[in-house]
């Protein structure tokens, strides 16, 4: 009988852990019931609970079943705990003290002592349980009785049954057949018993036979409509209502006269008492079970009302720090992006063909006319600054919104000033210097002087358009000033070649530092939210498992399982856009040293996992500064937006990974500019739409998508050789310029106006 119950321990396991989470206090009612169902979940026995107001004849009905005067009986109330009735091969009595003093006696004496009430009619506040054992038939089942103190007396006997009641298996109501069912014993059998899923209850009716005949047969028909009101779950084909006189009853038993007890209602009361447990103690699970359940259902409402604040506190704390985590990832991103791009345009115009391409004329002639300096510092030194200060703007961008490590200048030194070794001068020659002479400060035109010093320089654009050097020697040797105009050339070639070298070392090794730069440390949540989320987790599990507990059982739940909190991003680390590495196959030989081209090229290229530019090759020189600078302004103009974002509290209110975000934003990028008050006003937002072509309903996401085609159509760089498109653009793109102005209420990055 013991083993079919263990499978009840972990359900009320699961009850007293969820209980413990709730911190109720011990005295509180739900605690109680609590303690009172888990107890006896577990216990083997059969309880039958004699339950009713007090002088109903309780304690005399046992009695009378028992055979004896176990229990104390009495005119005015007595029973004053509750007593429970177990089998025992003879009469004694147990009591616990609530300090956990037990008495162990012979006999039921001891009863008048601890069992009773006080002459104040009080029960006695240090018993904490009370055993009678008897050598009963019955009792050897497995049965136990619960004589339950009077109820309608004092609140305090009230509370203690009330929660005695959970513990039992059957209850017998004692009714008094002279004021049957008053509105207590009505309220009582409601909220004590039905509400609480106690539903196999017997009525027991005592007293009729103070009654006349007549009044017994108005009484009969009365009893049997509160029965039959009362649909008690009781196995088929037995009554729920019952007459004994107790107290005949008992003197019967008590003189064994057989005929007096059986006329007294006792004997059909006592065979039907053990048909009944015969048939519902094997499946005593379904008695118990929905006493369970409105207890359960009380726990499980409890824990919500604890987990779902908090839940929601720590949902709008991760909320708003992964929005802001997400916003600096994203401008980590950005930033890197930009960075990447810039030094990709760095790298790009640091590669020796571009250089040898781009300033190697100019550079050979310029050192031919003494002016390589000047070249130097307003050419070529002015191109550098610009590519070194585009890459390292992102830099400063990333420091002023993530505050990590301050970012140094990136420092390309020039090449010492090329120097020439002139040939020497043929016989038929008289302007020519002497051989061997070095040109160092003066010139080669200075050394050379004369129409052979401009031949030289006419030499060097002949000489590199024509690509002389690869063809024959004999043909570049035809005449001294080609041949000097070749030692510029190469002289420069070797410059560019050692700045192009020094340079992309210098930029790789610039590189390698910026993963302190471009970061952010996510740091820790607060101890008051870490300790909130275990205390969410400890709770969520404690609801999860009642209700797998519940399941084992059969018992259906109205709530679901709560899903595992997500764990937060709130760790201490670090956040930086970390590269890619792919290898790439080495470049083909364009004619120039291996050694002169950039390293990097042929081994290892750097690459992020964001869009990249669009191809360079397909655009022109002057296509490519504009793309670039529109790129830097679209970046500029989202980091900005970023900034906003982080110092604004609305921008934590929904995560933009979310769909109210993304709802937010799609919203915020269709909607149209807000509406004029005037005339005017109107007349400007009407002629801007006109000047980008778009129709006056038109949303941001179009206007801006209208001004970016028409910046990389009408930009004045365009223009450059073209005085005449070139007034024209300038005109249109001020129109354009103010138009967005007009309509985004934002300036465009001065290098677009």
């Amino acid at each position: 009988m013991q083993q079919q119950y263990e499978g009840y321990k972990d359900l009320a396991d699961s009850l007293k852990s969820a209980s413990a989470l709730l911190n109720l206090e011990r005295k509180s009612q739900l605690h109680q019931d609590i303690i009172t169902i888990c107890n006896h979940l577990v216990n083997p026995s059969f309880r039958i609970a004699v339950f009713g107001p007090f002088n109903h004849g309780k304690s005399t009905l046992l009695n009378a079943m028992l055979g004896n005067r176990t229990l104390p009986i009495d005119l005015i109330p007595t029973t004053g705990a509750s007593i429970t009735v177990k089998y025992g091969s003879d009469v004694r009595t147990r009591i616990m003290l609530v300090d956990g003093t037990e008495i162990y006696r012979s006999g039921t004496e001891i009863l008048q002592q601890f069992a009773i009430l006080d002459g104040n009619r009080q029960m006695r506040k240090d018993v904490a349980s009370v055993e009678v054992f008897c050598p009963h038939p019955f009792l050897e089942t497995g049965v136990e009785f619960l004589d339950l103190p009077g109820t309608n007396d004092r609140d305090e006997q009230d509370n203690l049954v009330r929660e005695q009641l959970l513990s039992a298996d059957l209850v017998i109501q004692l009714l008094d057949a002279r004021k049957l069912m008053t509105l207590g014993e009505r309220e009582n059998l409601r909220d004590w018993l039905l509400d609480r899923g106690i539903k196999t209850v017997i009525f027991v009716a005592n007293f009729l036979n103070l009654l006349e005949p007549d009044e017994q047969k108005q009484v009969q028909n009365r009893l049997l409509f509160v029965a039959e009101s009362f649909r008690a779950e009781l196995p088929p084909g037995f009554s729920n209502l019952y007459r004994v006189d107790a107290l005949p009853a008992l003197r019967a038993r008590l003189k064994g006269d057989v005929a007096a007890a059986n006329s007294s209602g006792l004997a059909a009361f006592e065979t039907a008492l053990q048909n009944i447990v015969g048939i519902v103690q094997p499946n005593r699970g379904s008695v118990r079970l929905p006493r369970v359940e409105a207890i359960a259902s009380q726990i499980q409402l409890s824990l919500k009302a604890k987990i779902d604040p908090i839940s929601l506190e720590i949902k709008s704390f991760d909320d708003k720090q992964n929005t802001k985590i997400e916003i600096k990832q994203k401008a980590a991103d950005l930033i890197y992006k930009g960075f990447v791009t810039s030094v990709g345009d760095l790298r790009d115009w640091l590669a020796l063909p571009k250089l040898l391409t781009k300033y190697q004329a100019d550079a050979a002639v310029a050192l031919a006319e003494n002016k390589f300096k000047d070249w130097q510092t307003n050419t070529f030194k002015k191109d550098l600054n610009q590519l070194q200060l585009a890459a390292v703007k992102w830099l400063y961008q990333a420091y002023e919104f993530f505050q990590e490590e301050r970012p140094q200048d990136l420092l390309i030194p020039f090449s010492s000033e090329p120097q020439v070794m002139l040939p020497p001068k043929p016989n038929n020659s008289d302007d020519l210097s002497e051989p061997g002479s070095i040109a160092v400060g003066g010139g080669i035109g200075w050394l050379l002087g004369g129409p052979v010093g401009a031949a030289v320089v006419g030499s060097i654009s002949y000489l590199l358009n024509k690509n002389i050097q690869k063809q024959d020697e004999q043909l570049a040797k035809e005449s001294y000033h080609q041949e000097v105009a070749k030692l510029c050339i190469t002289a420069v070639e070797d410059y560019l070649s050692s700045f192009s070298s020094q340079g992309l070392s210098i930029l790789d090794e610039y590189e390698q530092k910026i993963d302190k730069i471009i970061c952010f440390e996510v740091s820790q949540a607060p101890l008051e939210v870490t300790n909130k989320r275990e205390s969410l987790q400890q709770l969520q599990n404690g609801f999860n498992h009642l209700l797998r507990e519940l399941e084992k059982v059969k018992i259906l739940s109205n709530y679901q399982p709560y899903k595992e909190i997500p764990k937060s991003n709130n760790t201490n680390r670090k956040y930086s856009p970390q590269p890619k590495r792919v290898e790439t196959s080495p470049e083909k030989d364009t004619g120039v040293k291996r050694q002169q081209e950039n390293p990097a090229k042929n081994t290892q290229t750097r690459v992020k996992s964001v869009s990249p530019p669009p191809p360079k090759a397909s655009l022109s020189p002057q296509k490519e500064e504009v793309e670039a600078k529109f790129r830097d302004w679209e970046l500029n103009e989202e980091i900005a937006r970023m900034k906003a974002e982080m110092r604004s509290p609305k921008a934590y209110q929904t995560s933009p990974g979310s769909e109210t975000g993304k709802k937010q934003n799609t919203t915020q990028s269709n909607k149209a500019p807000n509406q004029p008050k005037t005339q005017t006003e109107k007349d400007q937002i009407t002629r801007a739409y006109s000047i980008l072509g778009l129709q006056t309903n038109a949303s941001q996401a179009e206007v801006k998508q209208a001004y970016r085609t028409l910046v990389k159509k009408w930009h004045p760089d365009l223009f450059v050789n073209q005085p005449q498109l070139l007034k024209q653009a300038q005109e249109k793109m001020h129109l354009v310029n103010e138009a967005y102005t007009i309509l985004t209420d934002k300036q465009p990055d001065p290098r677009l106006l």
